[in-house]
């Protein structure tokens, strides 16, 4: 097991996180006796050697003879791990430049190549199965692997195996020199589009769909056929897959994701009714659950990405806000609410789930979904819940926002103050008990969202400023009373007279001071004192040129300032210069020209958060835009969502850029 482990110098060696110096000691204690520990041990190694990947560190192919070990050992407790590891491995190995391919790993494979490929007659089937994704994820050359995996394929008899195997062909028959049994492999694959099992079939389409461009397209009722079937459990125990329903159908969503028609018509399929005499047989079991559940992911994953199939599937997913299952209620729900005003033609049937208590069992309920899908409809039967909710009333509403990337939809409820933020036609209403839950919380992170709500529903919350002035005189609460009284910004004598005492030039908090005291009526020549140097010395800029914006041609004075900030290499800081620069002097050339090149990236549909601000002011700016206007007037007819952020977020970026951007058009013409 052991033999040349101690002879490596691995302290000499690197992996993601140092001197590879403790991989002796994680090696040795995957073949423990502690199978926790053990597990433990690989998991370690599994960030160590691979952690995000984008290289192959020099410790990997030093530990990798090792790894191969103890993954052909009956009696180590981790050979899954361990196996999952090299698969990894193997497959970064094939994607990365060269000059991120640590220099042994080549030689090192070639070696461990063998052993791998012995691994395929191991007595136990999810070895077999792991040697099986090892060798479809490598870099290695057909002819090098076709041989033992059609010699499997003819013995094999667990069909999770056999799923493996067939994926793994497919793979392998794709890397030239492929050798003269590739055309065995693809006669194979071809036969088995008619075979008897459906599991198999579409284990066959994936195996030849990236070498066939249309077979996904014409297999279409086969794919249906196969994901719909309660057999695509089997795949749960492949290591192609290694999940259940939900992970089959996005797997083979992945077949069509180039062609919305197709995405599309998958999903449709996904959504249509299974069998009465299947679901009445079953009860509601998990797996038909499952069914209903994974097809709203992939409406999900579909409209996330395109526009263009809402029409289609939105009646589909409304059809879903009745089923039986109060997950796939939720997943309705949440997903119209995602489409917001797109999918307000539904409200009234959103509007009934505002009594329905069932729950997700990560504790969301029907009932805040459909608060948070009225919301995004803009319709005022969503006030009084909310209302219910500020007062205290059980909510599923997170805490705190979520910012969520990646390339998944994460179906997750915002923060209530986030709903808030999207309701300023319904502020008169909502802000009595906004109020309330101001004077009661004591949490300190929950007033300063709430003060930002306030802030941003503008002199529509005029209202609020006598609950907010007292604020002013408490340390704990007065950055975000001033937060909310500078965004309302409405003339108030004791608001200044408080806000004055904390503007003293020097002062941290300075800044944000002097900016609400400018904004309810105050002096500009003492908001200049501090938002000057705070916008143009601060490394933290952008938030004070923002500020200093407001002041108009009050700043005119900072403009040389403002020119040379207009040019930085930030992005943020060159944008909001660009606007302070034009709201003080009323230039076009700098400031379009710094704005143009943030948004440049937009007409090609991508879409980063300085982006939208960018968009914004050069639709203030007016004709003058004229050249971005050019530039983005392409962007509305897009089917590419803009976003940077998923889940809901995505969704709303992408309506608000297109808003701004139809702004800009209009402002420039």
């Amino acid at each position: 097991m052991w033999e040349g482990l101690d002879a490596v110098h691995w302290a000499g060696l690197e992996h993601n996180f140092g001197t590879a110096q403790d991989v002796p000691g994680l090696l040795r204690r995957c073949a423990g006796p502690d199978a926790r520990d053990a597990e433990d041990a690989a998991d370690d190694l599994f960030n160590l050697l691979f952690h995000q990947g984008g290289w192959i560190c020099p410790a990997a192919p030093a530990a990798l003879p090792f790894l191969l070990r103890l993954g052909a050992r009956a009696d180590v407790p981790c050979r899954r791990t361990v196996l999952a590891l090299v698969s990894v491995l193997a497959a970064e190995a094939g994607r990365v430049a060269g000059k991120f391919l640590a220099p042994a790993w080549a030689s090192a494979w070639d070696q461990a190549l063998p052993e791998v490929l012995a691994l395929l007659a191991a007595p136990e089937a999810e070895i077999r199965r792991a040697a099986a994704d090892i060798l479809a994820d490598c870099a290695s050359p057909g002819e090098l692997i076709l041989p033992a995996l059609l010699d499997r394929r003819r013995t094999e008899t667990d069909l999770a195996t056999r799923l493996d195997l067939v994926v793994a062909l497919g793979s392998a028959g794709r890397r030239e020199p492929a050798g003269p049994r590739a055309a065995e492999a693809l006669a194979l694959l071809r036969e088995l589009l008619d075979d008897q099992e459906p599991q198999l079939r579409l284990a066959a389409v994936h195996a030849l769909a990236a070498g066939d461009p249309g077979l996904a397209e014409r297999s279409m009722n086969l794919v249906l056929d196969a994901v719909r079937d309660p057999g695509a459990e089997v795949w749960r125990h492949t290591s192609a897959v290694e999940g259940g329903v939900q992970a089959v159908q996005y797997r083979a969503g992945t077949l069509f994701a180039d062609s919305p028609a197709s995405s599309t018509s998958y999903v449709l399929g996904l959504l249509a009714d299974l069998p009465r005499s299947r679901r009445d047989s079953t009860g509601g079991t998990s797996i038909d659950d499952e069914q209903q559940v994974g097809a709203l992911a992939q409406a999900a994953e579909v409209l996330r990405r395109r526009r263009s199939p809402v029409d289609s599937l939105l009646p589909a997913v409304a059809a879903r806000l009745d089923d039986p299952n109060p997950e796939v209620r939720f997943r309705a729900t949440e997903l119209l609410a995602c489409l917001g005003p797109a999918a307000a033609a539904h409200a009234d049937a959103v509007a009934a789930l505002l009594d329905d208590n069932g729950s997700t069992h990560n504790g969301e309920t029907v009932a805040d979904t459909a608060l948070w899908a009225l919301a995004r409809m803009n319709d005022g039967r969503c006030v009084p819940g909310l209302v219910e909710r500020l007062a205290g009333a059980p909510s599923a509403f997170s805490k705190y926002g979520i910012h969520s990337g990646g390339d998944h939809h994460f179906p997750v409820l915002p923060a209530l103050y986030e709903v808030l933020a999207l309701l300023p036609d319904h502020a008169g209403p909502l802000l009595p008990a906004v109020c309330d839950r101001i004077d009661a919380t004591s949490d300190e992170r929950e007033l300063p969202r709430l003060c930002e709500v306030l802030a941003g529903w503008g002199p529509g919350a005029r209202a609020a400023v006598p609950r907010l002035v007292p604020l002013l005189e408490h340390d704990a609460g007065w950055a975000a009373a001033a937060t909310a009284l500078g965004g309302i910004g409405v003339e108030d004598a004791g608001a200044r007279e408080l806000l004055l005492a904390r503007s003293a030039v020097g002062d941290a908090n300075a800044p944000l001071a002097t900016w609400a005291h400018w904004r309810t009526g105050g002096d500009p020549e003492q908001a200049l004192k501090v938002l000057g140097p705070a916008a143009t010395q601060d490394a933290a800029r952008h938030p004070h040129l923002r500020k200093l914006a407001d002041l108009g041609p009050h700043a005119a004075d900072l403009a040389d300032r403002l020119r040379t900030l207009a040019r930085s290499e930030d992005d943020w800081t060159s944008v909001e210069a660009a606007h302070a620069l034009w709201a003080a002097t009323g230039e076009t050339e700098i400031p379009v020209r710094a704005l143009l090149a943030a948004v440049r990236g937009l007409a090609e549909g991508h879409c980063l958060p300085v982006m939208l601000p960018a968009v914004r002011y050069l639709a203030r700016i007016g004709p003058a835009a004229r050249p971005a206007a050019r530039l983005l007037r392409g962007v509305p007819d897009l089917d590419r969502r803009l976003f940077y952020f998923s889940g809901w977020r995505g969704f709303e970026t992408d309506e608000s850029v297109r808003t701004a951007v139809a702004a800009l058009l209009a402002a420039a013409d």
